[in-house]
């Protein structure tokens, strides 16, 4: 009996020992595919501040935690199944459709950039003003739609090699902490200042850094934008760049392929920091170029359609011509008309 319970107990240690070197790799491949991704999890970081700025100060982790609830349902309801079933039957269509959310994200970016130069931010700041939260959430779960797909499709290069159910442990591990992470790091760029009010009404050095962080955080969320626009631009740029090196259309890749290998080779000790640039900035060059394209191409069919019909639901509902009295017309006539009548009795 005691010698059974013994070899129970054993065989018990053994299943323990190897669950936990399981644990053990998974935890490590979820690691490694992590840090592939980790570009562009800067990108989504950079990104997301950008929806609240317009927002009150008690709105904004509310806003955040809805974005973040989003990207969740994108990573685990559409981009887990859909990555992992087109891996397993259908490996070919994940480069083309990544390649479209690639263009999404320099229409994006360009659009952004075009809304700056043609009005000059004040318009830009009137559109802000006018969206409501739901609009701010959708926008902001649309795009980290684009970017975690991304991310989880780098993670998914690095353990291709692993069996299914691994890899979707792996996947599904990634898709937690990067979440985490990037909206953890969100909210506390956004309630910096929150946190500098408070230091700034203490007193001594706590008070001058408080008040330092009041004065810089909004410097910072603009810089913020601008880097988030730019990410845009170059994460979208090099999915196309890589996309269509793949899709056999080489000459793209190996043109900035050639111009970041002579910087590399040109500069020394700073080659790898001076070549990743050459990349970066060609990525963001076409990722702008294919962006403007679609910006243009949109403007010209569904924005001018929308344009029209906005124009024309507002001719109908202003019309002065006295066929149709205007609604506001006949409630000021209701409103004088007892000014008009004699008084009874």
């Amino acid at each position: 009996m005691a010698g059974g319970l013994v070899a129970l107990l054993d065989d018990v240690a053994v299943l323990a020992r190897a669950a936990a070197a399981s644990i053990d790799d998974i935890g490590a491949a979820a690691a490694k595919a992590g840090a592939k991704a980790a570009g562009v999890v800067v990108d989504d970081a950079a990104v997301t501040p950008q929806y609240v700025r317009s927002l009150a100060a008690e709105r904004e982790l509310p806003i955040i935690k809805r974005i973040a609830v989003g990207s969740l349902r994108n990573k685990f309801f559409i981009i887990l199944p859909a990555v992992l079933l087109l891996s397993q039957f259908v490996p070919w269509l994940l480069t083309p459709i990544l390649m479209l959310g690639g263009a999404y994200l320099c229409y994006e970016g360009a659009e952004k950039v075009w809304a700056k130069i043609a009005h000059h931010g004040a318009s830009a700041a009137g559109e802000e003003k006018v969206q409501d939260e739901t609009t701010l959430v959708s926008g902001a779960v649309r795009t980290d739609l684009i970017l975690s797909a991304e991310i989880m499709v780098i993670s998914l290069n690095e353990v291709i090699d692993e069996a299914f159910w691994s890899r979707l442990v792996i996947l599904a591990v990634v898709a937690v902490l990067i979440t985490v992470l990037v909206y953890g790091v969100v909210a506390l760029i956004v309630k910096m200042d929150d946190a500098g009010l408070r230091l700034s009404q203490r007193s001594g050095a706590v008070a001058t850094f408080g008040r330092g962080l009041v004065r810089a955080m909004p410097v910072v969320l603009t810089v913020l934008t601008v880097v988030g626009t730019a990410a845009m631009l170059w994460v979208g740029g090099h999915i196309l760049l890589l996309g269509t090196n793949e899709l056999n259309l080489h000459f793209l890749y190996e043109a900035v392929h050639h111009v970041e290998v002579a910087a590399h080779d040109a500069t020394g000790v700073l080659g790898g920091i001076v070549g990743w640039l050459v990349n970066t900035v060609a990525s963001a060059i076409l990722g702008l170029i294919v962006g403007a394209l679609v910006v243009l191409v949109m403007t010209l069919t569904l924005h001018r359609r929308t344009s029209k019909a906005a124009a024309a639901t507002e001719a109908a509902t202003t019309r002065t011509d006295g066929t149709i009295p205007a609604p506001q017309n006949r409630a000021a006539r209701r409103r004088d008309a007892p000014a008009d009548r004699a008084p009874r009795g």
